[in-house]
């Protein structure tokens, strides 16, 4: 049975069916770096963590990275970077490997279709992504899976706009990057990235402010909302100043790239998906940029996904499924 896959910098999700509905796996694209001992391995399995041994580290992965990090003091460490692979990070690629196994599961039967995630080449920076893209569809591959890649905005045209004849534009805010396509029919028309996400906006709200990023990341992740009134040098302030900024970098450059070909002559909508459009207030600060920046098409109508952590993935696996029928 097909399956989608969102390999993203904050989170890796795998997309498949069971009977008629979608059901959905998922893990913190972390890993936290420990020494060997023979208490320590005894008190990760006393809490049935997920770890490997690798010499004399022990490595626990995912979501229960995240949990004992303050445990053990001890920052967490991700396979991926800006959307893809870290350069910096040597244990990037097995340790990807491990959780992106862990995700998807053995497979139902050889040669098994999966759709994955990757970002567009962005406009503003040199990063180049087929590295990242030929990497990962080889790590799929060695589990036995038939892999091919989509670009990470056309997944939520597929996720989201069915009703629409995949008509519209997709917009992943990812955490390493943010992911832009507009489609006609399912016909990339404009697919390209930003080098700014989540991660761009934690990182100077902590520079601003003399707060820990982790800090920075939790209350944007727990009750942040965007709106206009925010206690001055606060890191709600920072962090609103750096969405603002964020959503209008987008806008700009999105109004740019669709003035550089010839739409069709209909109607637009817009999707928001991504862990970083999930803050209440977002997309009345996406629509009211949309407003003052406006765009060379016409906007039907801009909506937040209904999941928007997990529709990357339901859009991979649509295509996989497409794919294989």
């Amino acid at each position: 049975m097909a399956k989608g896959l969102d390999a993203g910098t904050m989170n890796i999700v795998c997309a498949e069916m069971e009977g008629e509905n979608v059901v959905f796996v998922q893990q913190r694209n972390a890993f936290l770096e420990l020494d060997y001992s023979d208490l320590t391995k005894m008190m990760l399995d006393n809490a049935n963590v997920q770890y490997v041994i690798k010499g004399d580290k022990i490595y626990v992965l995912g979501d229960d990275a995240m949990k004992f990090a303050t445990v053990f003091r001890k920052s967490t460490r991700r396979p991926m970077k800006t959307g893809i692979l870290s350069p910096e990070e040597k244990e990037a690629v097995p340790i990807i490997k491990l959780i992106v196994e862990k995700v998807l599961g053995e497979t139902s039967y050889e040669n098994e279709i999966v759709c994955l995630s990757s970002p567009a080449n962005p406009i503003d920076s040199d990063i180049e992504t087929t590295y990242h893209r030929k990497t990962m569809e080889a790590l799929v591959k060695k589990l036995g899976y038939n892999p091919f890649t989509i670009d990470e905005g056309l997944a939520i045209i597929y996720s989201e706009l069915a009703d629409n004849s995949f008509t519209g534009i997709g917009i992943s805010f990812g955490a390493g990057m943010t992911n832009v396509t507009a489609a006609y029919f399912a016909a990339p028309i404009v697919s390209f990235s930003i080098a700014r996400g989540g991660d761009w906006i934690d990182e100077n709200a902590a520079k601003a402010t003399g707060t820990p990023k982790e800090q920075v990341c939790a209350i944007k992740e727990s009750n942040f909302e965007l709106k206009y009134e925010v206690e001055l040098g606060s890191v709600e302030g920072a962090l609103a100043i750096y969405y603002d900024y964020l959503i209008t970098y987008v806008v700009e450059n999105l109004k740019r790239k669709l003035t550089e070909v010839t739409p069709p002559q209909v109607d637009f909508p817009i999707v928001l998906a991504g862990g970083t459009s999930k803050p209440r207030g977002f997309k009345r600060t996406f629509e009211e940029k949309i407003s003052q920046v406006g765009l060379p098409v016409d906007v039907s109508q801009i909506r937040v996904a209904k999941d928007p952590l997990l529709s990357v993935a339901r859009g991979c696996l649509i295509a996989a499924k497409t794919k294989e029928e």
